[in-house]
């Protein structure tokens, strides 16, 4: 899915929908987790430090309107721990923390795989 925003164009996984709302927010939304900054570029000539940081990506988790989301034909397989992300996450910042730090080890590896590639790279628009 890609989203509107502060994080237009980023692609992102949906990992929880609530298609009824909830008390809180009473319209469709869905509990995301996607990739604000994409891996760089990696060629030969790149010493593995380089490589290292390069391969680094910095992740988001939001809770995000319907209406501010495009869905696409692709899908991934990718399949979040629900324990350590999950809406309560919300209310407590280091839980939050946790959460994007399991998410980012969750995507590098992901990427380092080779597995859905077209998810890693950035959106032209």
């Amino acid at each position: 899915r890609r989203v509107h925003g502060k994080y237009a164009g980023r692609k992102a996984i949906v990992i929880k929908s609530y298609d009824d709302g909830t008390s809180e927010r009473q319209y469709g939304h869905a509990l995301v987790a996607g990739i604000d900054r994409y891996p760089g570029k990696v060629t030969k000539r790149l010493t593995k430090k380089k490589v290292a940081k390069r391969c680094k990506v910095k992740p988001f988790i939001k809770l995000m309107n319907y209406n501010h989301m495009i869905v696409t034909r692709y899908s991934a397989d990718i399949s979040f721990n629900t324990k350590v992300v999950n809406k309560e996450i919300f209310k407590d910042p280091a839980q939050k923390n946790k959460a994007k730090v399991s998410v980012r080890q969750l995507l590098e590896m992901r990427y380092k795989e080779g597995k859905n590639k077209w998810f890693f790279h950035k959106l032209r628009f």
